[in-house]
């Protein structure tokens, strides 16, 4: 059934509010909001249940828009339904300090679930949003559901080309994700040529494989309302997620139409003119949308309160029947942390091990306290130690478990988890080795960006794993994160460490990386272990100290025994631990000279890793023990002695360093 008049003069006010704003702006992505217009259209007009009122509903539908690049599709649609984005933030589309940057942004624009533009990354954060919906409906629906929307997401060609995105789907079909529907903007273009020059496989088939439940429109090049609206019908009926394959033209009705000049640049004034023209829309003034058309969008928008209002309803009525579980997911859902939790302790009976190990105890003492705790590891648990136990798997049947099997599959588990930790509810861990954070760096990065509330667990964390050799020994690893920005990284020296990183972590807004050994490690006494300063005095001299050793990790009890021999020597020796780069610079410039005072000078820092950045603490008259070379395969103890990691040696250059003194 073609499209009525109302119709097209509404899908038109997505289209020149878009390329009208790209044009000012003489930046950006004309050609998906002139294609996609319609489907956006059929979607946020007929099912997104949603309330401009409340961006953050608890029920809301999640859209995801993973091609980015196309922000001004969507930042149309907020503005046209009525959420706090006005026709000037529109007017200021990438500029400085606007609501519309050239990507969506969380926290910046109200509306946007998630960062998007990076491609891959969105829809396999809406992954994640799916399943933090299954397992919040497994866990709290009772004869009332309270939590049941949809997950949807609009990708590219570029979305479904990148690796990500076949992990997330691969996994997401395995899973069984029913309220997930996926719109794949098939425009046969990309940003530098058609899509045929790289990009020839049939998509629908390889969805297909990962089980999902597949659609094609064609109809009116994507543009039919009647049946994106039954392709969605469809979708919601069917119990796999969906993948939606819209065939649109890019830069629909521009003169650049069907063209790769109409992806990535503005169309050019005579151009935005002419597809006004071609489309029956006036020319003049640039963003008019007629006050019909405007009113019975905003109007839409409102209908949201009336279904709020009724979820409002069923909600007060299951808080009713279940005061204690409202409680739980009143506490989860403002990020609140319960009142009391089973913290193991650690001695010197129980806590020299590796801190994989101490980490797995403290998981597993607090997870019946912190129902929230959920995630896993990439086919690793065993090895990472971080298997909730008794919480059961999530998996197609039992989604209220929190055990994720992610498989092999890094870069997806940190997008996931990204997807997961905005959803809410849920506090998302992932677990790898962390040589292995290089699948996973772009998730990570956006999981900074969006200052997601992420538990990244990497152990087997330097050379000292031995013989798996280079391939698995880390060096860069650690400067990488702590040059990411809103990153705080976390290397405990302990089992007791171990501990208060972990303290540290559940409370924190935004994520942590959690840096541990899979060698044993010596406990280091009883202690205030700081680490929520980054870093704190653990052994000082009688005197004032003539060196200060520095250390992280693994490494800490090396200084120890290196201060051992110096004190022996007659050598006043400090040892300072420094789990945290990020934590002990935030400190007060009084309390890091305590610990580091700026008049001795002769500092060594010790650490498994590059030495890049270990200036900025040991300052220019002291020295870097490092790795800044690959490793090589060999036992543990073989390797410390060929890189210099011994007690003698770390003593001999702290020695040689006061000498030159």
């Amino acid at each position: 059934m073609p499209n009525t008049a109302d119709d097209e003069k509404r899908i038109d006010a997505i289209r020149f509010l878009s390329i009208d704003a790209v044009q000012k702006a003489n930046s950006g992505h004309p050609g998906l909001p002139l294609g996609a217009a319609a489907m956006a259209y059929a979607l946020w007009t007929r099912h997104l249940k949603f309330n401009p009122a409340d961006p953050k509903w608890f029920d809301r539908d999640r859209f995801v828009l993973s091609a980015g690049h196309g922000s001004m599709l969507i930042y149309s649609l907020l503005y046209l339904t009525g959420y706090d984005l006005g026709l000037d933030d529109l007017k200021n589309f990438r500029q400085l300090g606007s609501k519309t940057p050239g990507h969506p942004e969380l926290h910046h624009t109200p509306g946007i679930e998630v960062t998007t533009g990076p491609l891959g990354q969105g829809i396999s954060n809406a992954v994640g949003m799916a399943m933090a919906e299954a397992h919040l409906a497994a866990v709290y629906n009772r004869e009332q559901r309270i939590v049941d929307h949809y997950t949807y997401a609009l990708a590219s060609d570029g979305d479904l080309m990148e690796g990500v995105s076949g992990e997330a789907s691969s996994l997401a079909g395995h899973l069984q994700l029913g309220k997930l529907i996926v719109f794949f903007d098939n425009n046969h273009v990309s940003l530098a040529a058609p899509t045929a020059v790289t990009f020839t496989e049939d998509v629908a088939a390889r969805y297909d494989a990962y089980g999902w439940h597949t659609q094609s429109v064609t109809a009116d090049d994507g543009n039919d309302v009647a049946a994106l609206d039954a392709a969605i019908n469809a979708a919601k009926q069917d119990p796999r997620p969906s993948l939606i394959a819209v065939s649109t033209i890019i830069g629909y009705g521009s003169p650049r139409a069907n063209t790769f000049a109409a992806h990535g640049e503005p169309l050019g004034a005579d151009n935005v003119r002419k597809t006004k023209e071609a489309l029956g829309w006036p020319t003049e003034p640039d963003f008019f949308v007629p006050d019909d058309v405007l009113a019975w969008w905003r109007e839409v928008g409102r209908k949201g309160a009336a279904t709020q209002a009724s979820w409002n309803a069923t909600y007060a009525a299951w808080k009713s029947a279940n005061p204690e579980l409202a409680a739980v997911l009143e506490r989860i859902r403002d990020e609140r942390l319960p009142e009391k939790l089973s913290w193991p302790a650690f001695n010197a009976q129980n806590g020299s091990v590796a801190t994989r190990d101490a980490g797995g105890v403290v998981m597993n003492a607090i997870a019946g306290e912190l129902p929230e705790l959920f995630g896993g590891s990439a086919d690793l648990d065993p090895s990472t130690k971080t298997y909730l136990k008794g919480a059961g798997d999530f998996e197609p049947g039992s989604y209220a478990g929190r055990n994720v099997h992610y498989g092999v599959r890094e870069h997806a588990m940190g997008a996931i988890s990204n997807g997961l930790s905005v959803h809410s509810g849920v506090l998302p861990f992932t677990a790898t080795f962390f040589n292995f954070l290089d699948y996973m760096k772009p998730a990570v990065r956006l999981a900074a960006l969006n200052k997601s509330r992420v538990i990244f667990v990497f152990t087997h964390d330097s050379f000292f794993l031995g013989e798996d050799g280079p391939t698995h020994q880390p060096v860069e690893q650690l400067a990488t994160l702590r040059a990411t920005p809103n990153m705080t990284t976390i290397r405990p020296a302990d089992s007791l460490e171990t501990l208060e990183a972990w303290k540290f972590s559940i409370d924190h807004r935004g994520p942590v990386a959690l840096v541990l050994t899979r060698q044993k490690l010596p406990f280091l006494g009883d202690r205030r272990a700081d680490v929520g300063r980054g870093a704190y005095i653990l052994k000082d001299g009688a005197h004032v100290a003539d060196v200060i050793l520095i250390a992280t990790g693994s490494e800490v009890s090396l200084a120890l025994e290196a201060a051992q021999r110096l004190e022996a020597e007659g050598t006043t020796t400090r040892v300072v631990s420094m789990p945290s780069w990020e934590l002990f610079a935030q400190q007060p410039q009084a309390y890091r000279d305590t610990v580091l005072p700026p008049g001795v000078r002769a500092r060594v820092s010790i650490e498994a890793g590059a030495t890049l950045g270990w200036e900025r603490w040991v300052g220019e008259q002291g020295i870097s023990i490092g790795i800044d070379h690959y490793g090589a395969s060999a036992p543990a103890a073989a390797l410390a002695s060929a890189f210099g990691f011994t007690a003698e040696n770390v003593a001999k250059i702290a020695s040689g360093l006061l000498a030159k003194a």
